[in-house]
């Protein structure tokens, strides 16, 4: 069956693009450079943890409309969905982007519609324009180029792929509504039209505004514990006012979204963007004034007790209940509070993965039942209802205990 959709990347967001561009009944060749990622997928199993995927490309997989490889193969339309790492100082990279545009310039033709989903700075979209015609000028008429972010929840992606509205920027008019025709066979939200420079700066700025709002609530729980005032009852009470509505605080900001997306103005903006460059900063800071706390606590038991605690170190995920680590706080403070460990016991706990490469994962129930001092650093649902003494030293820097 020819791929009608060639898809370059088949990660947290890529892969579910794909599974359910196929459950459409749309032919579907996916692309991966890890070979065992490629035969995990022709098997028709998930290398990822996301509800309902599994079912969605099981199916896909055993229909004939995704196959998975290492190289591209030639189709109607190709999406780039690779990471946007940083170099330097939280420079954006979009090397992937290009290197995955290169790999497909001598499959394009006339008509072919080229998308990027990868979260990119302000005018990549057009650079990679420029890069495949500058080696194909005979497609500079006929091929059409676009920026669609995705902007989906991870543990929701299945759902929200297909019902959140998209915001599609072509570089012209006639690839903006290519682009708006190809979604429209799988998304039922609305299609925004917009061009491919506002595109990706809206996806930019979804993420920056976020962070910005987290970073009023963390600095507000930074405050609250020096005047002595619980952070969670306050937010609580002033989200009482109808126009008010604080988020919670945590142990800092993760994920590949809101972590890193800001970067991509303030290394373009710097003088431009004080507020959302100081809400990084704040969020930073948060994980390692968490890291800090328990520390203090381990040095307290020590003075009361006379001897080193357990500690366990609850969460390595960035947001509750998934297996993504990526740019996560929890993570973070495991590695910092691991730095300066002594002879005292850590637990490390992550019930969404089974083994980490650095890490010896313990069991959450294990860990809370032998630790003296408890660190709940991510609001997994297996932590909530933790049977825990009075005895234990409970740091809950997500509301979990509240």
């Amino acid at each position: 069956m020819k791929p009608a959709v060639t898809t370059i990347g088949l990660g947290y967001i890529g892969l579910p693009t794909s599974a359910l561009i196929a459950q459409n009944q749309i032919p579907v060749w996916g692309v991966d450079i890890n070979p065992k990622v490629v035969e995990t997928l022709n098997q028709g199993k998930i290398h990822i943890v996301e509800p309902s995927l599994q079912e969605v490309l099981e199916q896909a997989v055993h229909s004939g409309y995704f196959k998975a490889g290492t190289q591209a193969q030639a189709a109607d339309t190709y999406l780039v969905v690779v990471p946007t790492p940083f170099k330097g100082n939280h420079e954006p990279d979009i090397s992937y982007v290009e290197a995955a545009t290169r790999s497909i310039i001598p499959l394009l033709k006339p008509g072919d519609l080229y998308i990027i989903e990868s979260t990119s700075p302000v005018g990549t979209t057009e650079k990679m324009q420029q890069l495949i015609i500058a080696e194909r000028p005979e497609l500079a008429q006929s091929l059409h180029v676009a920026y669609c972010p995705e902007r989906v929840l991870p543990g929701n992606v299945m759902h929200e792929l297909v019902h959140n509205d998209r915001v599609i920027g072509g570089v012209d008019e006639a690839s903006t509504q290519k682009a708006i025709a190809f979604y429209r066979q799988f998304v039922k939200g609305d299609l925004h039209a917009t061009n491919a420079r506002t595109a990706e700066m809206c996806k930019l700025t979804e993420n920056a505004s976020r962070d910005v709002q987290i970073a009023f609530a963390n600095e507000l729980s930074l405050i609250c514990d020096k005047a002595d005032i619980n952070v969670w009852e306050l937010i609580q009470l002033a989200n009482k006012h109808p126009r008010v509505n604080i988020l919670q605080p945590g142990c800092g900001v993760g994920g590949h979204c809101i972590a890193v997306d800001p970067y991509f103005i303030t290394s373009e903006f710097p003088m431009e963007s004080q507020i959302i460059g100081k809400a990084r900063e704040i969020n930073n800071y948060k994980s390692f004034w968490c890291a800090q706390q328990i520390k203090q606590a381990k040095h307290d038991f020590q003075l009361k007790h006379g001897r080193q605690p357990a500690i366990a170190l609850m969460g390595l995920a960035f947001k509750p209940n998934i297996d993504d680590l990526r740019e996560s706080p929890a993570k973070y403070i495991v590695q910092k509070v691991l730095q300066e460990a002594q002879d005292e016991t850590y637990f490390i706990v992550e019930p969404n993965i089974k083994d980490h490469q650095v890490f010896k994962i313990t069991d959450y129930q294990t860990a809370a039942q032998q630790a003296d001092i408890v660190a709940l650093l991510v609001a997994h649902d297996e932590f909530k209802n933790l049977n825990l003494n009075p005895q234990q030293v409970v740091l809950d820097f997500c509301g979990l205990r509240e």
